[in-house]
């Protein structure tokens, strides 16, 4: 079990890796703010240019809504150019100026710019959540900044700070068999054997069943490997039903995600569930800022603030919030009949309001508040927004984390201690999360620590060793300290056609990932638009031939290798985009292909490593196909699934450099989102340098795939 010595090598390494982590975030976005113009800044996602305060209203905990658009006065399109500005990020919004920016870049600037959380985000609005008792001072035509966010690293630092006493029995720390199970200081407990489970979904298959007796009979913690498709939300739904229909219905859980998509998808599932005499509706409650609010109702009537809007004791704090809404109104110019700002001692005599109202509707809310999440047998959150107010000092019976392996251990911690028991879920082989620093090669102090512990014992269950990088998560520690038996892994997937499953499953899942009946052999010519059916409709645009070559192939690959179709770095020095005109040419001739062919363009994703060939596709896509069509990175893809996914590899060069597709988990996610049909377009020539992996998948893609020349007619 880990000794003393091992437990402070893990904690420091942990405090070592954040902190270089913050720096690391802080310096990057700070170089970029400073060194780019705003119109680069937009180009890379990170901000949004020419925008006017269309709202100011009142949210939950008496927060500033500011909602921000696109004015049509100004653009040609109301629509937002691709960003990466997402639910629980940090923005600022500042003056609409062409020059340079030379603000901070962390939330600690006290000037007429005004800092927030991103709160709701659509294709055409944005809304900054403000939490300040300072005046605002909005200009009239503004820009959107995204800022490094200091407050999740303050939340995972405090983490670490609670599990350090707890290991050490300080005062008002309970050290509970689930903390000690996780820093290996005792092994988990003997099962609690269940007989009889009568599921709820009759659909699940075997080795879905195993894993949700596995979960519920684990006392401690338990994990569950789901690749891609196989069902791994629809796992986690049956256990949530299973835990608060036991025979202790009093039973509480807390569902968390490494991102606001993930646990939304969970939300969406369980609003989804049928209701019956024996399957009452679940009570659950979303916590923090929800990604899908404004395209889906259900998810926006679970939110914490409308359940607390809707409550007997709502009427209490209506008035407050009315009144303070009409004043924001009046001191912003946008409230009804206003005509140009309050200026002068008027306007500070109204702020002074302002903060009176806002300190008495927290007030009143915060009543409210308690009794809606007591009410709540789920609630929902991100595993960073469970460390928020509202869930300060409650406990629950479990904690769910999906997307377990895309979160940071230290962030994991922040909801593991308001748990008796943990379930993880996530597949190591896809992403793991996104880090800026890298791990230390060096013989640091825990490293040592680490090789002195193994030089006198030999590695043993349960052993406890510091982690080099902080892509090492909670979910890989565990199947490491504890191997295989601490997870079952879901081995039947339904989603991709079988040819599209066979070269991952070879070489990542031991062969033993299987597709299931219903989706092995379906192609885009099954879709019921597709069908040849007597119209006119499909046969107007392609000949038969054409049709059925574009529509009954599950992978084509277009090599293009010889056709020196060079990528190009997008910036002035910036190594860290790539684009590739050419490939993007391809790309639009074969979605033009497909949509020809019939097949809608809302089945269609075109995904790529590189950001700026999202902006290049976008450019060309986007007017065609508009919304509809999904175009996005690799890594922003992961969790989704499309009928068709075309990939833009990018990388072409005379130096056989592949950047990002070394590594084999990104090519993972890129070829696994396909659901019917997979087209790659790419230079073999290029990426079959980039490793044994790579050259692998050019084989198969060779022997497997419908492979075409490149060549632009």
């Amino acid at each position: 079990m880990a000794t003393d010595s091992q437990l402070s090598a893990f904690i420091d390494r942990q405090k070592v890796l954040l902190a270089r982590e913050r720096e690391a975030s802080i310096s990057q976005t700070s170089d970029l703010l400073s060194n780019f113009d705003p119109k680069l800044l937009e180009k890379k996602g990170l901000a949004l240019l020419g925008l006017g305060v269309q709202e100011v209203k009142i949210g939950l905990g008496g927060k500033t809504l500011v909602q921000l658009e696109r004015p049509s006065a100004y653009h040609s399109s109301i629509i937002f150019p691709p960003h990466t500005l997402r639910p629980g990020d940090l923005a600022r919004i500042e003056a609409n100026v062409t020059t340079k920016t030379k603000k901070p870049a962390v939330a600690d600037t006290k000037d007429s710019t005004v800092q927030g959380v991103v709160y709701k985000v659509s294709d055409t609005r944005i809304v900054i959540a403000v939490d300040s008792e300072d005046e605002l001072n909005l200009p009239e035509r503004c820009r959107l900044v995204k800022l490094a966010n200091s407050v999740t690293y303050d939340r995972m630092d405090r983490a670490i700070e609670q599990l350090e006493k707890t290991i050490k029995g300080e005062k008002d720390t309970e050290l509970t068999p689930l903390v000690q199970v996780l820093m290996g200081l005792t092994l988990p407990s003997p099962k609690d054997r269940l007989d009889d489970i009568t599921f709820f979904d009759e659909t699940l298959n075997p080795s879905q069943k195993e894993a949700i007796k596995f979960c519920l009979e684990s006392p401690e913690v338990a994990c569950i490997h789901g690749p891609p498709g196989t069902g791994k939300t629809h796992t986690l739904i049956e256990i949530i039903r299973q835990i608060i229909t036991s025979s202790d219905r009093s039973k509480r859980i807390l569902v968390c995600g490494a991102s606001n998509l993930s646990v939304d998808n969970i939300l969406e599932r369980l609003l989804a569930l049928p209701v019956s005499p024996n399957s009452p509706r679940i009570k659950v409650t979303r916590i923090g800022h929800p990604a899908r609010v404004m395209a889906h109702q259900g998810i926006l009537e679970s939110t914490l603030d409308i359940k607390a809007a809707r409550t007997d004791q709502a009427a209490l704090v209506k008035d407050v919030k009315s009144e303070l809404e009409a004043t924001l109104g009046v001191l912003s110019g946008k409230g009804k009949g206003v005509k140009g700002k309050i200026k002068g001692a008027e306007r500070k005599k109204m702020w002074d309001e302002v903060k009176a109202l806002r300190k008495e509707y927290r007030k009143r809310e915060g009543g409210i508040v308690t009794s809606v999440l007591e009410e709540s047998q789920v609630v929902v959150a991100t595993c960073h927004s469970s460390g928020g107010r509202q869930l300060r000092n409650l406990k629950f019976d479990v904690v769910i984390i999906d997307e377990a392996t895309q979160a940071l251990e230290a962030v994991c911690w922040i909801p593991v201690f308001k748990a008796k028991k943990l379930i993880l879920a996530g597949d190591p082989l896809q992403l793991p999360p996104t880090v800026l620093s890298e791990g230390d090669n060096s013989p640091n102090a825990a490293q040592l620590a680490t090789k002195k512990n193994t030089q006198s014992s030999k590695t043993q269950v349960g052993q406890l060793r510091p982690s080099r990088t902080l892509e090492t998560t909670l979910f890989d520690r565990l199947e490491s300290m504890y191997g295989s038996g601490i997870k079952r892994m879901l081995n039947v997937q339904y989603r991709m056609h079988d040819q599209i499953c066979t070269f991952p499953s070879r070489t990542l899942y031991s062969n033993k990932l299987t597709s299931h009946s219903s989706v092995a052999k379906h192609l885009l010519l099954d879709l019921p638009e597709t069908q040849d059916n007597g119209s006119t409709s499909v046969k107007s645009t392609i000949d038969e031939e054409t049709r059925k070559e574009v529509l009954g192939t599950p992978v084509t690959f277009f090599d293009t290798a010889g056709c020196e179709y060079f990528e190009r770095v997008d910036g002035d020095g910036d190594e860290g985009s790539r684009c590739n005109e050419n490939e993007a040419t391809v790309v639009k001739q074969w979605v033009d292909a497909l949509v020809a062919a019939g097949v809608g363009p809302e089945r269609i994703a075109v995904i790529t490593p590189y950001q700026a060939q999202v902006t290049l596709l976008t450019s060309l896509l986007r007017p065609l196909y508009g919304t509809t069509l999904e175009i996005g990175t690799v890594d922003g893809m992961q969790g989704r699934e499309k009928d068709s996914v075309v990939i833009s590899l990018v990388r072409s060069n005379d130096k056989r450099e592949v950047g990002f597709l070394k590594d084999k988990r990104r090519l993972n996610v890129a070829m696994t989102r396909a659901k019917r049909h997979l087209c790659i377009v790419g230079d073999s020539s290029t990426v079959s340098h980039g490793g044994t992996y790579l050259k692998k998948w050019l084989k198969w893609l060779d022997e497997n795939s419908d492979v075409r020349y490149a060549g632009i007619e």
